[in-house]
């Protein structure tokens, strides 16, 4: 499936399903997804990435295990909003969703969401909220990032 934008998005997800998110790293990528009703966003999990079509065939086992109607992928803008080298990576691997990506995963519309201080604010929150330790938020920081990124999605959807 093609990228959509957001009005596009809306038009294809006539009823209820989930939406899976993605916070691509150089190392991890981390997953979060909604609820049927897209109501709520939560963490996943963390995926250590290795090869290309090890994390593609995951990614796709994890997309039809959850049922998603649709993938969210984190853009990492610049703070002007222009895109520099890590949104040109993120592109690339959309693309190789698309191209060589499980059924279940590059059949998914895939709409790009804005990610900037993402991980930046879950971390914050991890230390302000719940005191949690730099190995434990090194652990759960991409899959939270993931659900931040689907948060702010859920809530342009409405």
């Amino acid at each position: 499936m093609p990228l959509v934008d957001l009005p596009e998005l809306k038009a294809l997800l006539v009823r209820d399903g989930r939406l899976m998110a993605l916070d691509l790293g150089t190392k991890t990528i981390g997953i979060a997804t909604s609820d049927v009703m897209r109501m709520l966003a939560t963490p996943l999990t963390t995926l250590k990435r290795t090869k290309l079509a090890a994390d593609l065939a995951t990614l796709g086992e994890l997309a039809r295990k959850h049922e998603a109607a649709a993938l969210v992928v984190g853009l990492p803008l610049n703070m002007d909003g222009t895109e520099g080298p890590r949104c040109q990576s993120v592109r690339q691997f959309v693309t190789n969703i698309q191209n060589h990506g499980a059924p279940s995963l590059a059949a998914l519309p895939i709409v790009f969401q804005d990610e900037r201080l993402s991980t930046a604010a879950v971390t914050r929150g991890m230390i302000d909220d719940y005191d949690m330790t730099r190995s434990k938020r090194a652990e759960r920081v991409d899959a939270a990032a993931a659900a931040w990124i689907l948060e702010s999605l859920i809530a342009r959807l409405r």
